[in-house]
């Protein structure tokens, strides 16, 4: 039996989804179902009895509390969070509140639980905790990629937020002993994804004819990790990874995003061509966003080398699977 924070949320529903189809294991899911999470990412599972959804916050501790000792999870996977940038620019507190607190809170109801445990549930007991690159700050363009030893200078309020929760996450290993694990990612792209995101942005965008807005000059470099491989390396990072060790998670694909709108409006026009030209004409450059990161870039060798794990798939296969699942929901809904 797993705990799943966030699990009706983007890379969460990608998880709950593929470790029950891979694993059959046993998921409770705790989502609060703000304006990211959707009932709709977790459909398929509808009268599952190998999944039980929980719509509460990770900030009511009763609450947690409860689930832990009634469910007995041999792990917490902990992926709720506030993790729009834009957003945390406009109003910082319920990132402040969610991430920081939220984690806190975990974290206390988690340490507590696993303090009662007897050996060998104990022994075996996990808390991952699943952040962002955009931890390390930005990168210049011929900067190394962040690896786990990369300090940390987040640039945004979002970004320093999961910086504080990653920084409690660790202090609770290195205080109290319990068995952590983080994981630090590089942009996600895939099924399911808010579209207030980049990829499906754009995508919306372009099916609707709208401009697509792209920040300043377009030059800000971005490494992609389609979604499923992420959820794996989390089941790798879960089954192998050392208690107290960070695991830096890579796509290996680094794209400038001027470059990621071309490449999605040339899949666009191949899919369903528009009427009036390519998609790419409607390509509109708009006022940077304040702090704006340059670029990103993981290393994800470690995990690699440690545990296994690489991608399986690339940013052509990714992205064209990633399109294909969009433009067949948006076939379903007009059906």
């Amino acid at each position: 039996m797993l705990l799943v924070t966030g699990g009706a949320g983007f890379i969460g529903s990608n998880f709950v989804l593929s470790t029950i189809a891979e694993s059959g294991e046993p998921i409770v899911d705790l989502d609060k179902l703000t304006y990211a999470g959707s009932l709709a990412n977790l459909e398929s599972l509808r009268g599952d009895a190998r999944h039980v959804f929980v719509q509460g916050d990770i900030c009511d501790r009763a609450l947690v509390r409860g689930l832990l000792e009634r469910n007995r999870p041999r792990a917490v996977v902990h992926f709720a969070a506030e993790s729009h940038v834009d957003r945390s620019i406009e109003g910082p507190a319920p990132f402040v509140q969610t991430n920081v607190v939220g984690t806190f809170s975990l974290l206390e109801e988690a340490r507590a639980y696993w303090s009662g445990l007897a050996d060998p549930e104990r022994c075996a007991f996990r808390f991952l905790h699943v952040s962002t690159d955009e931890v390390y700050g930005s990168l210049g363009p011929g900067d190394p990629a962040f690896s786990e030893t990369t300090p940390y200078a987040p640039n945004s309020p979002y970004s320093a937020s999961k910086a504080g929760s990653d920084h409690l996450v660790r202090a609770y290993h290195h205080t109290y002993g319990l068995p952590v694990l983080i994981t630090n990612c590089s942009n996600n792209y895939g099924p399911h994804q808010f579209p207030e995101k980049l990829i499906p942005l754009m995508i919306h965008h372009a099916l609707a004819g709208k401009p697509l807005p792209v920040y300043g000059d377009g030059q800000n470099v971005r490494d992609w990790l389609f979604v499923l491989d992420h959820c794996a390396a989390l089941r790798a990072v879960l089954a192998g990874g050392r208690p107290g060790e960070v695991y830096n998670i890579g796509g290996n694909a680094e794209m400038k995003n001027i470059d990621l709108v071309r490449t999605l409006c040339a899949l666009l026009d191949d899919a369903r061509p528009r009427t009036g030209g390519s998609y790419a004409s409607l390509i509109s450059f708009v006022k940077d966003r304040p702090g704006h990161d340059r670029r990103y870039a993981i290393d994800s060798r470690k995990i690699q080398r440690e545990l296994g794990w690489r991608p399986a798939e690339s940013f052509e296969s990714g992205l064209k699977k990633t399109v294909r699942w969009y433009l067949e929901q948006r076939e379903r809904k007009a059906a």
